[in-house]
């Protein structure tokens, strides 16, 4: 059976769901991300003979030059892999640990309640060089070298700022997110950051991705590189040791997932966010979303009500799989499940949820496809903007702030250790259907991304939406408590039911703060014809582009 989501809204005469853009449609190769350039790029990979992995490797590694406050050499990654070879879904787990040294006492008798959202105690060792490098060892047509050809050469040459990237480079900039002279001479050189339309170049950057790229990724870790990481780290006043960066691990782990209506979502297991989304689908399980109409305030209400269910359960447990006290399985068991749901009141909502939302910040997300069948969603990021908002020295590498993702109340699952990996919130997704791939998809944005993967899935499965109607399609934004940001786009009627459901309305700059309603890609495959459907996300920069 074809499912309803190849299918289009477009042309009809009246229909709030229709996008403004097409889906894009290819037989051999499609790349979706968050600025045309690193599109761009995957794209002329794939012809020019990568793969799905080679393309979303070298996308990414253009997105860290291109978009440095989001992303870059010095953070994490995290990928869903369907390796047509292997005819299965795998994961890869991509991010850094803490330093031996840290502890989470240290802090709290400095006087810390919680983690410093910026500073050299949120510094994590960097995990993507790492998982990139596993990533094309495991997949790639192409090598490490090759892929990181294309930003050396951007970063060298020069990049033209885009529209929603210059808007949110100033605004960040001017909030004091860059901490040293380095980040500073990086970043805001003339002491503003780049407007529209402006050229910008990271010569700093190049210098050390050509390092890696004539030396190996290896060389992040215990080379040339990972000397002069060492060394900007310690006079920050980082306990960062040799052997803390040789111990770098990218995992490969089994995906976990959970069924609804037919389908299937798989998600990377902890220490991701991403079982918050398979919880709250889980609750949903139980509800008749489909007939509620999408975008009414009766399916919105079950929605919102099943992320603050699925939060509370992930603010409570998620961390390393290996100290976690329930178990994803434990979490995911539809006993479980059954109970969380018939806590919703479909008249009210609840308010005695105790779901932390910290302050936002966004990431990039990227879904590649190829002519063999391969799809890869896949998500790197700094964290917070500019990370930890330091530049290590000359490197022209912004350094991480996912320390930050660590708890320090006593005993707390995620409670800060020397050597663990922090909770994170990245997390990409796929939807399969029959054991097949469906969708390669994602959100970038915080705590955005659980809820959203719910969100675009509802508007998938339960409403036909197509890739890109399920990603421009009016967002909720789950604050925490009752409250509750709503996308400009939402019908007047939802907002004024929703509001005597007892949802409380955050004004916009609230959810700006934490993260605003995020930006999405995805590609799918058609089960009987193979064509890539691809869409991107109206709210960032980027485009789809098959072949």
């Amino acid at each position: 059976m074809t499912d309803a989501f190849f299918s289009t809204r477009r042309g009809e005469a009246v229909d709030p769901h229709a996008s403004a853009r097409s889906v894009v449609l290819a037989r051999n190769g499609a790349a979706c991300t968050s600025q045309p350039l690193a599109s761009q790029v995957a794209v002329a990979v794939l012809r020019g003979g990568g793969n799905a992995f080679d393309a979303a490797v070298a996308a990414a590694a253009v997105l860290g030059v291109v978009e440095p406050y989001n992303t870059g050499i010095g953070g994490d990654c995290f990928a869903l892999c369907w390796s047509a070879r292997e005819g299965r879904v795998v994961a890869l787990n991509g991010s850094g640990r803490a330093p031996a040294a840290a502890s989470a006492a240290s802090l709290r008798d400095r006087g810390h309640a919680a983690m410093p959202a910026q500073g050299i105690e949120t510094v994590t060792v960097p995990g993507a060089v790492g998982a990139w490098a596993a990533l094309l060892d495991r997949f790639g047509a192409r090598g490490f070298a090759d892929a990181l050809a294309p930003a050396i050469e951007i970063a060298e040459q020069g990049f033209a700022v885009t529209e929603v990237i210059a808007r949110e480079w100033d605004l960040v900039s001017r909030f004091g997110f860059l901490r040293n002279d380095a980040a500073r001479r990086c970043f805001t050189p003339g002491g503003d950051a780049p407007r529209l339309g402006e050229i910008v170049r990271f010569r700093d950057l190049a210098r050390s991705m050509r390092t890696l790229a004539r030396e190996g990724p290896r060389a992040f870790y215990e080379g040339e590189v990972a000397g002069r990481l060492l060394a900007a780290l310690e006079s920050e006043g980082g306990a960062f040791t040799p052997a803390d960066f040789a111990a770098a691990d990218p995992t490969w782990v089994d995906p976990i997932g959970i069924d609804y209506r037919g389908y299937r979502l798989c998600e990377v297991p902890p220490n991701t966010q991403g079982i918050t989304a398979l919880i709250a689908l889980g609750i949903l399980e139980h509800f008749e979303v489909a007939g509620c109409g999408a975008g009414s305030a009766e399916a919105t209400h079950l929605l919102v009500e099943a992320v603050k269910l699925a939060f509370a359960d992930r603010n409570e447990h998620v961390a390393e799989l290996d100290r976690m006290r329930m178990r994803p399985e434990e979490l995911l068991d539809p006993r479980q499940l059954r109970g969380l749901a018939d806590r919703i009141d479909r008249g009210r909502a609840l308010r005695d949820v105790v779901a932390r939302a910290p302050a936002g910040s966004d990431t990039v997300y990227l879904s590649t496809a190829d002519r063999e069948g391969n799809l890869v969603s896949f998500i790197n990021s700094l964290y917070g903007p500019f990370g930890s908002g330091l530049v290590a020295g000359d490197t022209g590498i912004v350094l991480q702030n996912r320390g930050r993702g660590f708890s320090l109340a006593p005993g707390h699952p995620n409670e800060l250790a020397g050597g663990r990996r922090p909770f994170h919130t990245l997390c990409p997704a796929m939807l399969l259907r029959d054991g097949r791939p469906r969708v390669a998809f994602g959100v970038m944005g915080g705590d955005v991304q659980a809820q959203a993967h719910v969100q675009v899935v509802s508007n998938l499965v339960d409403h036909g939406l197509n890739v890109q109607e399920a990603l421009d399609a009016p967002r909720f934004h789950y604050l925490g408590g009752a409250k509750l940001a709503l996308e400009d786009g939402h019908a007047p009627d939802t907002v004024r039911d929703l509001g005597a459901l007892g949802h409380e309305r955050a004004d916009s700059v609230e959810a700006l703060a934490r993260g605003g309603f995020g930006g999405g890609q995805a590609i799918a495959l058609h089960p009987e014809t193979g064509v890539l459907w691809a869409g991107s996300d109206r709210r960032k920069d980027g485009c789809a582009i098959g072949y």
